[in-house]
């Protein structure tokens, strides 16, 4: 179990802050908390109840429709978004481990969220060959899951990513003109 996880008390505690602390202007349905976190009915229930009494949460509402959001008015918001933004995090080798499961990696790029760069079209660029697409949605799904924010990603066949590379793509571009992290190279950048 990781550090914070201890400290927050459960990882699916720390799951619906990060959820709730990187999409403030969001409110979300129970069952998209359910969606998003990968939890279960029970513990997601569980996980805002504790927010909603610690006041870290607020009900938007009735009944059929009630949608749960980061609360504005609570007096370390401020301060909570910060430590969870510092201290949020992912491990490159459980990443990479993850994303292999899609098929065969040549080239695993991080921009965007993961270099501090919220403006980027994209946080991580998949170049691979024989790369299943429901395979690779659903292990970036799981990050997304750990990392509690939606992960803009694109994924290209080795030979589709040179010649974009070689027409200076806008997205790629977008990628390599900034802030970028290399975990995987296999091409030969």
């Amino acid at each position: 179990m990781e550090p914070f996880a201890r400290i927050f008390g459960s990882p699916a505690r720390l799951k619906t802050i990060r959820l709730f602390i990187f999409n403030q202007n969001y409110a979300f349905s129970l069952a998209e908390v359910m969606r998003r976190t990968k939890l279960s009915s029970a513990v997601a229930r569980r996980e805002i109840a504790e927010l909603l009494s610690a006041g870290i949460l607020r009900k938007k509402g009735a009944r059929a429709s009630v949608r749960y959001q980061a609360n504005p008015r609570f007096e370390h918001l401020n301060a909570l978004d910060i430590f969870i933004r510092d201290t949020t995090g992912v491990n490159p080798q459980s990443m990479i481990k993850m994303l292999k499961r899609a098929g065969t990696l040549r080239l695993v790029v991080l921009s965007g969220f993961f270099t501090g760069i919220l403006e980027s079209q994209i946080d991580l660029l998949i170049v691979g060959d024989t790369l299943e697409e429901r395979v690779l949605a659903s292990a970036v799904h799981s990050l997304e899951a750990e990392l509690g924010r939606e992960i803009r990603y694109a994924f290209f066949a080795t030979t589709d990513f040179r010649y974009r590379l070689g027409v200076y793509d806008r997205l790629l571009r977008d990628v390599f003109d900034y802030p970028h992290r290399v975990l995987i190279d296999k091409v030969g950048l």
